[in-house]
């Protein structure tokens, strides 16, 4: 079973050179920048995006790539082919490497995988529960949220707000504009052998933090694809019902 395996030592040591490096805060903030982004980043754009000197940035996005928290492709931002077209640039994106470090070592990714069976191999009932419990989870998030957000928010800041609630559970989220893609699954491991379960939890959370947030201008969908997580965030296909107005004095 993925996941279940014992951890190489050898491993856990590079683990620990990868967390090191990005105790620096430049790199930290070069990695940062890099996640939070839909497509690979050039050198000049974390330049800018940094105000530090190109040549400065490719040092610091390569010792990122060593340490295979990025990965590299090539490709001509100018989407010319041939002759004249210039040299293909050399753009960085994140890796598949999920860092995840504690002293002893704690496997709850085992007790997770276990838990995940034993959820897959119950009747509908039990998945209907943990839905439940996920979208409770998920409305208590967007309950605190809305209280921050005043009387009518649109729907632009309400994916900001969903997004900036996902970003402390490890989802890594990042608008592409109108919606919010999440680029990682904090529950991966889990989700390679139990999509089922995991997926439908991911969705139940988000449909939580939505109705918490009071809102039917935008929605959480499963929409599957390689290298993120399988629920977007984006503008509602059609109006939901109102959300009750609280009756006062009762």
């Amino acid at each position: 079973m993925p996941g279940t395996e014992p951890l190489d030592p050898s491993d856990v040591d590079a683990q620990i050179m990868a967390v090191s490096a990005l105790n620096e805060p430049l790199r930290r903030a070069l990695y940062r920048f890099a996640v939070s982004q839909t497509e690979a980043i050039s050198r000049d754009q974390a330049a800018s995006e940094l105000g530090i000197s190109r040549e400065l940035a490719a040092f610091h996005l390569d010792k990122l790539v060593e340490l295979e928290l990025l990965d590299v492709e090539f490709r001509r931002l100018s989407g010319r082919q041939g002759p004249g077209a210039g040299r293909p640039a050399k753009l960085y994106r994140p890796s598949d490497r999920k860092l995840a470090l504690s002293f002893p070592n704690r496997r709850y990714d085992l007790a997770a995988h276990l838990l995940a069976e034993a959820v897959d191999s119950e009747d509908g009932a039990t998945q209907d529960r943990l839905s439940d419990v996920a979208r409770h989870f998920g409305e208590e998030l967007g309950r605190e949220a809305r209280r921050q957000l005043g009387r009518r928010p649109s729907a632009d800041r309400l994916l900001d707000e969903v997004a900036s609630l996902l970003e402390g559970y490890g989802f890594e989220p990042v608008r592409r504009d109108d919606e919010v893609l999440l680029r990682n699954c904090p529950f991966e491991t889990v989700a390679s052998a139990f999509p089922d379960v995991v997926c439908g939890m991911n969705v139940a959370i988000l449909d939580g933090i939505i109705a918490g947030l009071r809102t039917d201008a935008i929605e959480a969908r499963l929409a599957p694809e390689t290298g993120r997580c399988c629920v977007v965030v984006g503008p509602a296909a059609r109006p939901r019902a109102r959300w009750p107005r609280p009756r006062l004095g009762g």
